[in-house]
């Protein structure tokens, strides 16, 4: 399984054809070990399939071979001690590792429900055309792992997002004679600075101390010497479980009326928060297999991102039962992104354990 994590390391999955790469490398590897893999184009992206076991109950371990862009030497895993450095390596080819594995691994004969196997290649770009198709076609289950870094907590909730867009309209005028105009700018200033006191930044959660509010893009002006007519900037909003996106925008919406600004603003959509409730039936029997099998108290935690569990979440009843959960590692997506060897066994081991739980 070590070995795999590293030759998927190898790929340089960060574009479309080297994910697709890595997923084909992964079909081989399963079909060498027996296991009847289905592969999926959807639009040129590849995802593959597996089953095992047989029931009325459906787990569905999901895990991505595609990555964020690193530099060259991120692309020769490097092991110091119980460390494995690499692109990728916790987010997050050291789950799909892990889950290739535990599949393998899983005596069907000893199934008592069925087990699905789904690795995908576009979820760092939104996993439309992967997870999301999937979910699309008929491929659901009754509880779905996404085996991201979660250094072994269990995510069961995931902030919701919206994102705004927002034009903020000024007069031109001579640079020299800024008091003759209005500047967009200076417009698109005051209100970011007022949105930090807006009630909806102040709320918090169980598991979220707050929402996120991240001005994501900016742009406004072309030359020195004119006062900027146009100010066009851009949020992305991750919002608590227990908030609701709709007051959300009327804050905003509202927030430009109170400073006097003329401004148009458009919502492109928002992708609902998660929630599993810690007593869910497959929730308890994770935490338990974690005792057994780590030794230590199992950990529920809320993510600030968001992950293709909200795809197979909203193909749910009730909509619970989608959770993130993966082994250790740190700085994902950063120069030094490294996952714990030693988790990444642990994990295998969970997982099989939990599927096979009676």
């Amino acid at each position: 399984m070590i070995e795999l994590l590293k030759e998927l390391i190898k790929f340089k999955s960060d574009t479309k054809e080297g994910a697709n790469d890595a997923l084909r490398y992964c079909a081989s590897w399963l079909e060498e070990r027996g296991a009847d893999v289905q592969l999926h184009d959807n639009l040129g992206y590849l995802m593959l399939t597996a089953s095992k076991g047989k029931g009325s109950e459906t787990i569905i371990w999901n895990g991505h071979v595609d990555v964020v862009p690193g530099h060259k030497e991120q692309f020769a895993p490097l092991v110091e001690g119980d460390r494995m450095y690499g692109r990728g390596a916790a987010d997050m080819k050291a789950g799909v590792a892990a889950m290739m594995q535990a599949f393998i691994d899983l005596d069907e004969t000893k199934l008592e429900r069925i087990v699905q196997l789904h690795i995908v290649t576009d979820e760092e770009i939104g996993g439309h055309h992967t997870s999301e198709w999937l979910v699309s076609q008929g491929y659901t289950g009754d509880f779905i792992i996404a085996g991201e870094p979660t250094r072994l907590k269990i995510g069961l909730q995931s902030k919701g997002i919206i994102h705004m867009d927002m034009t903020f309209k000024g007069k031109p005028a001579h640079g020299s004679r800024p008091w003759e105009g209005i500047n967009a700018i200076e417009a698109a200033m005051k209100y970011h600075t007022a949105l930090q006191d807006l009630p909806f930044t102040k709320e918090s959660s169980e598991y979220y101390d707050k929402p996120s509010v991240n001005l994501a893009k900016i742009n406004a002006g072309d030359r020195y010497n004119v006062v900027p007519e146009l100010c066009y900037m851009s949020y992305d909003i991750r919002f608590l479980p227990t908030q609701d996106p709709q007051e959300i925008e009327r804050q905003m919406r509202d927030l430009g009326d109170q400073l006097n600004l003329d401004m148009e603003y458009s919502a492109s959509g928002s992708t609902p928060a998660l929630v599993t409730s810690n007593t869910h039936p497959y929730i308890a029997r994770l935490q338990e297999i974690i005792r057994q099998e780590t030794d230590t108290e199992p950990v529920l935690f809320g993510q600030h991102g968001a992950a293709d569990t909200r795809y197979y979440a909203a193909a749910i009843e009730g909509g619970e039962g989608a959770i993130e959960f993966g082994p250790a590692g740190d700085d994902w997506h950063g120069n030094a992104e490294y996952v714990s060897i030693s988790s990444v066994e642990d994990y295998r081991d969970i997982l099989v354990a939990h599927a096979l739980e009676s």
